[in-house]
């Protein structure tokens, strides 16, 4: 087996750094109450000389930052089985609580009509409309959702709300869309923009720019960039 100097590991969730362990994963509770650094010595040895563990929204919007040469403030939000958030300032990540910049996904974004419960319980919330789980209940599939959905469903509503909700509070120069559902959902980026912008506040940044992911691996790759760059 090759020999790892660094490794980088990307994880969802609330993390203890000090146990190295994930408190809290609601929508991956697999992980929760595991060392960490077990599962990069099954995979890779014991021979690391060390492990960075990094947020996984934080190492996605660091690849798409660095992949795209953007600068200013970026809201980086990965919709998937749930839904996280990145904020970074030219390389900087912003955090509020723990290694998060908030819980976007839990933020209430209720559609009238149509009520949801989160997967964390809460009312409204923006995994109760888009998380993969939500999807699936909805339309059988992620692969129907993506052949149907346009601006007027339910969950596309939610994530415009969310977005714009995000420039009240972080007034952004780049919001992008990323993870499994996120770069999917390209094709729906102009008439999602176009939502966002319909009234927005004045607070916003007026030449903000709004765009999907590339591919599945901006998370692997940012932890790679954060790990490197601490070496």
């Amino acid at each position: 087996m090759q020999q790892v100097d660094v490794a980088g590991l990307c994880v969802p969730g609330l993390m203890d750094r000090e146990k190295r362990m994930i408190t809290l994963s609601v929508n991956v509770p697999g992980l929760m109450g595991i060392k960490l650094d077990d599962i990069i010595a099954r995979a890779l040895g014991n021979g690391i000389k060390r492990i960075e563990i990094l947020n996984d929204a934080v190492s996605t919007a660091t690849d798409v930052i660095v992949s795209r040469n953007l600068k200013g403030r970026v809201v980086s939000i990965a919709l998937g089985t749930g839904v996280g958030m990145g904020v970074i300032d030219d390389g900087i990540p912003l955090f509020i609580e723990g290694a998060s910049p908030g819980h976007i996904g839990q933020v209430d974004v209720s559609i009238e009509g149509e009520p949801v419960i989160g997967p964390d319980g809460g009312a409204g919330s923006l995994e109760g409309y888009i998380g993969v789980p939500a999807l699936i209940n909805n339309y059988g599939s992620t692969e129907t959702f993506f052949k149907k959905a346009t601006v007027d469903h339910a969950a596309i509503k939610a994530l415009v709300r969310a977005i714009r909700i995000c420039h009240g509070i972080y007034r952004p120069h780049h919001v992008i869309i990323v993870g499994g559902l996120g770069t999917r959902l390209k094709h729906l980026v102009p008439d999602i923009k176009k939502a966002v912008d319909t009234n927005l506040t004045s607070v916003a940044r007026k030449d903000w720019t709004f765009a999907a992911g590339d591919h599945d691996f901006h998370a692997a790759l940012g932890a790679a960039r954060l790990a490197a760059k601490t070496a």
